[in-house]
């Protein structure tokens, strides 16, 4: 008797430990910077946040980060980040969330950034997904699907942007001469024509910049302005992910 009711127990606990494997995605974050990156989360409308919405990844270690099947949202590396020594308020050179803490807390990032973008189908419809450079450039980051079913193609911005950034759309540290991210031509300009609103507030009107093809041109597979969806979003079904900064 003792060992019937062992088995259904250990029955009961396998079929847990399944549906939890069912209705999870996992990601792993890797950090292949020389330095230290503070990830960044958020996300979509009529998605739940995550258990963590902002974490500290130090040079060369990997976190795992489960969300849900069926969510959608967005991912990003903040660089330069340290605790003001009076306040205490935490502060990033790059990609901050602006919450004077660690988690994000239902914040995105300030501009410059380099975005993982998300959506994902609950396991059996497409997930979607896609490294964006519309707001910008602050570090490499690539994803890598892994054992899914359907293209599953991995996509990336590896180049450092911010070596070869127009001046007028540089961002330098604020102790030195450092570029440390690289502007969209949308934010540095805030025009119509850069940002796709407006008259060029569609496909067939707003086209591909002088600025967003240098982005191109570097990145192919990332998203380089707003209309850019043809080259840059990717699909696979029922996979976990590898987010890579500085791949």
């Amino acid at each position: 008797m003792e060992s019937r009711a062992l088995l259904l127990l250990l029955l009961i606990g396998s079929m847990m430990i399944g549906g939890i494997k069912c209705t999870t995605t996992i990601f792993e974050f890797t950090n292949n910077c020389q330095y230290p990156v503070w990830v960044g989360t958020l996300s979509g409308a009529g998605t739940p946040a995550l258990n963590q919405t902002g974490f500290y990844l130090p040079e060369g270690k990997s976190v795992d980060l489960s969300t849900p099947r069926s969510w959608s949202g967005r991912f990003w590396g903040r660089t330069g980040c340290a605790a003001d020594p009076d306040t205490e308020k935490f502060r990033c050179e790059t990609a901050d969330c602006a919450t004077d803490a660690v988690a994000c807390d239902g914040h995105g990032p300030t501009p410059p950034v380099t975005l993982v973008e998300i959506t994902l189908g609950g396991g059996t419809s497409n997930d979607y997904y896609d490294v964006s450079l519309v707001d910008g450039f602050n570090l490499p980051i690539s994803v890598e699907p892994v054992d899914g079913t359907g293209d599953c193609k991995d996509t990336a911005c590896s180049a450092n942007l911010n070596t070869d950034c127009p001046d007028d759309l540089k961002v330098t540290a604020s102790n030195d001469t450092a570029v440390v991210g690289c502007k969209s031509a949308c934010d540095a300009f805030e025009e119509p024509i850069y940002c796709c609103t407006g008259d060029y507030g569609s496909p067939s009107t707003c086209g591909p910049s002088n600025y967003s093809q240098i982005f191109k041109e570097a990145c192919p597979s990332a998203y380089s302005y707003a209309y850019d969806d043809a080259s840059s979003v990717f699909t696979c079904v029922g996979a976990s992910y590898v987010v890579t900064f500085c791949p």
